[in-house]
This record gives C-alpha cells, sequence and structure tokens, in this order.
C-alpha cells in the first residue's frame, strides 16, 4: 500500500517541513510514501477565500490517483489515537487497498465541497493547526502508526 500526503504549498526550504519529510523518509521503510506538493493560490481582495479553496481543490482532484482513500486533514474530523491510526494502516494494508491520500490545505483550509467528498475526514486536533505543523504532525503519525504495527517501542 502506498501512502501519499498531498499538501497544498510547496515549503521545501521551511524547517517544519524538513522535520516532517524525516519523518515521512523513515516512515518509507515500511510504506512507500509520497509528497505531492501543490501550488498555493494566494489570497487577495479581488479573490475571495471561498474561491481560492475551490481552485486549490481542483489541484488537489487532479493530484489524486483512480480508486485511492482520500482522507481529508480537518478540525471537524474524527479524532483518534495512534493506537487507532495504526489499527486503520494495517486493515488498508490487509485489504490490499493500493494508495491512501491524506490531504493538508493550506492556509485558508480546505474547500467544504472537497472534504464532503472524501472517504474519511481526520482532525489531528480541534484547534485550526497550521498547515506546515499539520504536516509535521501527520507524518509523525504514520511513522508512529507504522511501529505500533512493527511492534517497536518508538510509539510508547
Amino acid at each position: 500500500m502506498k501512502l501519499r500526503l498531498i499538501v497544498i504549498g510547496k515549503d521545501k526550504n521551511d524547517p517544519l517541513c524538513t522535520v516532517a519529510d524525516g519523518y515521512l523518509e523513515r516512515l518509507s521503510h515500511s510504506f512507500p510514501c509520497t509528497l505531492v506538493e501543490l501550488k498555493e493560490e494566494p489570497a487577495r481582495a479581488s479573490m475571495p477565500v471561498d474561491r481560492v479553496r475551490a481552485l486549490e481543490a481542483e489541484r488537489i482532484k487532479k493530484a489524486l490517483l483512480p480508486g485511492e482513500r482520500v482522507i481529508a486533514l480537518d478540525e471537524r474530523g474524527k479524532e483518534q489515537t495512534s493506537v487507532e491510526l495504526s489499527k486503520r494502516l494495517g486493515t488498508w494494508a490487509q485489504e490490499g487497498r493500493s494508495a491512501v491520500a491524506l490531504i493538508i490545505g493550506g492556509p485558508n483550509g480546505l474547500d467544504p465541497v472537497l472534504v464532503a467528498s472524501a472517504d474519511e475526514r481526520w482532525a489531528l486536533s480541534k484547534l485550526t493547526l497550521p498547515h506546515r505543523l499539520a504536516r509535521v504532525l501527520i507524518a509523525e503519525q504514520l511513522y508512529r502508526a507504522a511501529t505500533i504495527l512493527r511492534g517497536e517501542p518508538y510509539h510508547k
């Protein structure tokens, strides 16, 4: 099973993204993992936030693979423990799921229509998080879930 982290914003030189990339690299030893960075649409007076989100949603939809399970990261989604997340990963792997995409919006969040169309909605917190910090948190939690599946002590 492949994991794909689809994010709005090309943030390669950001220190938080460097940390996230380190977790994704470690995660790739258990699950092939790809980072897909998509162009952020800058909000401006001539373009309202809902239009910005809609444009970014179109970019996200084009990046999705056929048959891919789509997880939208949204503060109104379901919160999980690390153990619950590891069970989800294990279930998908046993089902033979080919790919799972986890989507992180940019500074303006995700388009509500895109969120509603996702297979699942997960919350990393009930707080609204900066998108770069969300990137670190999901990368670390995916890595932690993989270590739980392997029976390693990292998660304790």
